[in-house]
């Protein structure tokens, strides 16, 4: 599948991320109207990391990314080892879109507390980032702990991109920080007007941090949106028109990526 979707032209290959899914979810889900989650919780659902080096393994140009990895159920040292290896053996590949997380069962289910998520989003990055350096700091934060003296290597390749995913004032005060914004919709609730003023916020507060605004990269993965590249390539034009830089859209499994290359021609011709 990888590979039929890079030779089909696609820039970047993306995939979702849960660790484990309850049979019934009370939690709300923040990225559609009613709230309600819209897959089912007995899907395969890959992990996130192992997907991430299948795809890397079967690709040679393409980036690698996450949209969006629930970074606050990982090890934060661990994932920066993993994902540093990932991008020297893929050639600078990664990007990463992570956010705070919104399934309270997840949370708890893996022993992680929901209610610290945000604050264990920006300690896992800064840590990402002091790891990347290849011997870290010494950091204090209160959720972890890394003592000085530690080297952790290798680099990677490319400082992978940290896309920061959500709608909320947290999640946009986040996206600014770092090197951009994952905002995701649904295709039957697609709305580029809601995304102006969000980006405009990110802009401005990169620019009150002494930041170029135009550095901020936009990216939007619209949910539920296999087989729909006609209606998609209608409203390309829209997001881009608001600041969007790039879609990931969902490809259909069953047919085994078959129809890629049509669709990436249908959206390709639209911007």
């Amino acid at each position: 599948m990888a590979a039929t979707l890079e030779q089909a032209g696609f820039e970047s290959l993306w995939c979702t991320d849960h660790i484990i899914l309850p049979s019934v979810i009370e939690s709300r889900y923040p990225f559609a109207d009613d709230g309600v989650f819209p897959y089912a919780g007995d899907l395969p659902w890959f992990d996130a990391v192992v997907a991430m080096t299948a795809m890397a393994s079967a690709t040679s140009t393409v980036e690698i990314g996450s949209a969006v990895l629930v970074l606050p159920l990982r090890h934060p040292v661990i994932f920066a080892k993993q994902m540093a290896s990932l991008d020297v053996l893929a050639g600078g590949r990664v990007a990463l879109g992570v956010g705070a997380g919104w399934l309270a069962e997840e949370f708890e289910a893996l022993g992680v507390d929901h209610a610290s998520r945000g604050g264990r989003l920006d300690e896992w990055v800064e840590l990402l980032h002091r790891c990347w350096s290849g011997s870290p700091a010494a950091f204090e934060g209160a959720h972890y702990t890394l003592p000085a003296g530690f080297h952790c290597q290798p680099k990677p390749l490319r400082t992978p991109p940290i896309l920061v995913g959500g709608m909320s004032k947290a999640a946009i005060r986040r996206a600014a920080a770092n090197d951009g914004w994952l905002a995701l919709q649904r295709f039957d609730q697609l709305d580029p007007l809601a995304l102006a003023p969000h980006i405009t916020t990110m802009k401005e507060l990169m620019a009150e941090a002494g930041r170029d605004p135009e550095d901020l990269r936009v990216t939007l993965r619209i949910i539920q949106s296999a087989n729909h590249a006609d209606a998609l390539a209608r409203v390309l034009g829209d997001f881009a028109s608001v600041g969007v830089d790039e879609v990931i859209i969902d490809v259909d499994w069953r047919n085994g990526g078959e129809n890629a290359s049509g669709d990436y021609e249908r959206l390709r011709d639209a911007v």
